[in-house]
């Protein structure tokens, strides 16, 4: 998004005590970016921040901030020990019924329900929801599939609409015969979020995007396109706007611990660096 159209992006992470990159760590400092940022992407699961961090995500969120949530987003707070943000746990039940469900049902629209395919064994091929094949997100999507298994998800709330389901394979390729024992859950939509005091803002939410899924073309199009209509710039998206990589692109299969150790933020700086660096 920087490169090819311009923004002004700030990547935050969860470090180690070297200041290595730390996955589902929950040590991060930076979000003071949120005070001026127009579009907040997550990819997090089971964050504890400090409280001081949460407060950053709560003012966006009050102020209507756009909202993209990718893969285990619906669950991306498991801190029910916290008595000032215990609200946000993704189980969260307590006195405030308005955040029944925690971040991921009240923002995004869904909390965790489990999973719905095979992760490493079953992979998904997205299907676009006959009536909002329009949908300006949806705009030049074709062929798009993820490896990582599917989620059970049935999201609500106000301005729901449903952008793909999930059709489970039995199998790793995207040609892969379906599994006709599972129905086709939503796994893209959009809807519109509002805190109590709040402005309203729109949230974008996909249970896939774990690492290889973004080597897709069609899935990777859906989420930049994501990205301009949380904007409300819908105008920007055409079916034909460049979605290839800056730089090399080479994940890893994504598991607890298949992540790359000893990567610092710095290792990521420039537009050529790889993601992720062997080491």
């Amino acid at each position: 998004m920087a490169k090819r159209y311009g923004f002004s992006c700030t990547v935050v992470w969860a470090l180690d005590d070297d200041g290595n990159i730390l996955p589902g760590g929950s040590d991060l400092k930076g979000l003071d970016v949120l005070e001026d940022a127009d579009l907040m992407v997550m990819f997090m699961r089971f964050a504890n921040f400090e409280d001081g961090q949460m407060q950053y995500i709560d003012d966006y969120l009050k102020r209507g901030g756009a909202v993209i949530g990718l893969r285990t987003s619906t669950h991306a707070f498991k801190n029910a020990d916290n008595p000032n943000w215990n609200h946000y746990d993704y189980k969260y039940e307590g006195e405030k019924k308005a955040w029944h469900g925690g971040f991921g049902e009240v923002i995004l629209g869904e909390t965790w329900v489990g999973h719905y395919g095979k992760n490493h064994q079953q992979a998904s091929k997205l299907i676009l929801e006959e009536n909002n094949r329009e949908h300006p997100i949806m705009r030049g999507v074709q062929s798009a599939w993820a490896q990582c298994g599917g989620y059970n998800a049935y999201p609500q709330g106000k301005d729901l609409k449903i952008l793909a389901r999930g059709r489970v394979l039995n199998g790793m390729t995207p040609n892969a015969a379906p599994d006709t024992s599972k129905e086709e859950l939503p796994v893209a939509w959009v809807r519109t979020y509002q805190l109590e005091s709040g402005k309203p803002g729109r949230a974008f939410t996909t249970t896939h995007g774990a690492s290889e899924d973004i080597l897709n073309e069609g899935f990777r199009r859906m989420l930049i396109n994501a990205c301009f209509w949380g904007l409300e710039m819908e105008e920007e998206i055409k079916k034909d706007n460049q979605i290839d990589f800056v730089g090399g692109y080479e994940p890893t299969t994504f598991n607890f611990e298949g992540y790359q150790k000893n990567v610092k933020p710095s290792d990521l700086a420039g537009w050529e660096s790889i993601i992720m660096p062997r080491k």
